[in-house]
């Protein structure tokens, strides 16, 4: 059946229109898109693991850092999340925000859920599974000198053994292990190791680690146990 002109006008005008408000609509979505974007957790605040309390959520352990140092609680647990939402639901007080990271501090006894304990026995008066003396260097020199260390093996659900270094200036520096393997290494911006590079090369039953200038020596009895 032929079509009338104005039916053909009237139709044409709204295939138009429903053309022009499925285009408006895309770059208001696009903008939504971007706008539940989570933000990245800046290298300041030290963040390791690969999520907590388990692997694979959103929030991260932080480690200690020119910027965490003032939160930082032997009895709790210092979190860093992309959004406030999830801050939330892990309990704990909110003690900041960086750069639209929510920091939160769950005190150990609500964060023992996230956590893997190890049955090793705990050094007196620390967190540890066992404390050394191990060699290393702070120059890019051979490791002549001796830093105290301390390990919390297993620390969290993914397997993550953590092994904190006292530097002889005093600072710390914590080094991350899965098994024998280290594959990290905490920074800050304050002190310029943001910028190091991380290197971990094997040598029979320990691992030479090097990170910018400094170097260590981590025995695998250190960090696994007997």
């Amino acid at each position: 059946m032929p079509m009338r002109n104005g039916s053909g006008a009237a139709l044409a005008a709204a295939l138009l229109l429903a053309a022009c408000g499925q285009g408006s609509k895309a770059p208001e979505a696009a903008q939504t898109t971007a706008a539940a974007k989570p933000a990245a957790i800046p290298t300041s605040l030290a963040p390791f693991g690969e999520g907590w309390p388990k692997a694979g959520d959103p929030c991260r352990r932080l480690g200690e850092s020119a910027a965490t140092a003032n939160w930082l609680d032997d009895s709790a647990v210092l979190v860093g999340c992309p959004t406030a939402e999830a801050a939330a639901a892990l309990g704990g007080k909110t003690v900041a925000t960086v750069e639209g990271v929510t920091v939160v501090s769950v005190p150990t006894g609500d964060a023992n859920a996230g956590m893997v304990m190890t049955d090793d026995a705990r050094v007196e008066g620390t967190d540890f599974n066992a404390t050394a003396e191990l060699p290393c260097a702070t120059d890019g020199g051979d490791t002549k000198l001796r830093c105290k260390a301390g390990v919390k093996r297993k620390w969290g659900e993914d397997g993550t053994t953590i092994v904190e270094v006292t530097r002889p200036d005093g600072g710390t520096r914590s080094l991350f292990f899965r098994g024998t393997e280290a594959f990290s290494a905490s920074s800050s911006e304050a002190d310029g190791s943001a910028a190091y590079a991380f290197k971990a090369v094997r040598s029979g039953d320990e691992t030479r680690i090097s990170f910018g200038p400094e170097r260590y020596v981590v025995p695998d009895v250190f960090v696994v146990g007997d």
